[in-house]
């Protein structure tokens, strides 16, 4: 049942974001994005469509943000791909966009889809209160930024050349910004749009964020190359700090296990309405890419 709705929810958006770039034409630039924006698990497009579902707001309406959360994803996995950052040849099974086409092109289309994310978020179809709009789109811009994605991939590079591999709560620290940050707006979106409380979907986003970074570096070593879609193990290789580095595989695992329980907690007041959202959160520490 869940696996149906996540499905269905990635076409959805995908058709979404087909249809707001068709206009654009056919530049290199335009195609880099389109190729960019396909694929993936579109978690976090599924987390604002629930959190909104949560709230009875219109599909219509959270087809936006779901949408701009997934470009802002597609322009950081482009620029993270980059030589200059991690330098990565793979991304989702195929080659990277600064691969398939050149740097310059990689850094354009990373940027356009991070403004047609803005784009989107300030939609007038996104909500009919301008109000509520101007909230998404500060906060966006905040969980996107220097307080927030961006600063959590400052981070993972400065650890890079730093004298001293990270300390559990630098990684934590650091993961809170490159994966958290975005997983926390997109379940409290609805909330948002609804002009409602967002701590429960903010305490769920917490766990969720830092089980499925564990997750990925538990992948890294168990993962199947083909399944993750991307080159694996170099981290090991880099001598980089990761959860399972610090605590070992079966404990990562168990902090992992515990972080999606107390997730699960966090939306016990919604009763059995939220329980696709818990059957998201499971799914990020059973999945194999």
């Amino acid at each position: 049942m869940f696996k149906r709705q996540l499905a269905e929810t990635a076409t959805r958006v995908q058709a979404h974001l087909d249809a707001v770039m068709a206009p654009m034409g056919q530049l290199p630039v335009v195609q880099a994005m389109r190729y960019a924006s396909h694929g993936g698990k579109r978690l976090r497009a599924f987390l604002v469509t629930e959190s909104a579902r949560l709230h009875d707001i219109d599909p219509a309406q959270s087809i936006w943000p779901a949408a701009a959360i997934e470009a802002m994803h597609a322009y950081s996995l482009v620029h993270d791909d980059l030589p200059c950052m991690d330098d990565d040849d793979l991304r989702r099974g195929q080659p990277t966009v600064h691969v398939k086409w050149d740097y310059a092109t990689a850094v354009l289309a990373g940027d356009a889809l991070q403004t047609l994310a803005f784009e989107m978020v300030a939609h007038p179809e996104t909500s009919p209160n301008p109000l509520v709009r101007a909230d998404l789109a500060l906060t966006f811009a905040k969980a996107a930024g220097a307080q927030g994605m961006v600063l959590g991939q400052a981070l993972d590079m400065a650890a890079e050349t730093a004298e001293a591999p990270l300390t559990l709560d630098e990684i934590i620290t650091l993961q809170a910004g490159k994966t958290g940050a975005l997983f926390g707006w997109s379940a409290q979106c609805g909330a948002r749009m609804a002009q409602a409380e967002t701590q429960p979907f903010a305490r769920y986003a917490d766990g969720l964020g830092l089980a499925f970074q564990i997750w990925d570096d538990v992948l890294d070593i168990e993962g199947d190359a083909d399944k993750v879609g991307k080159t694996l193990g170099k981290d090991a290789v880099a001598g980089k700090a990761t959860f399972v580095s610090l605590l070992g595989m079966e404990a990562a695992k168990t902090r992992a296990r515990d972080l999606i329980d107390d997730s699960c907690a966090a939306l016990d007041s919604y009763g059995a309405g939220a329980d696709t959202l818990r059957d998201l959160a499971r799914f990020v520490i059973a999945r194999e890419s």
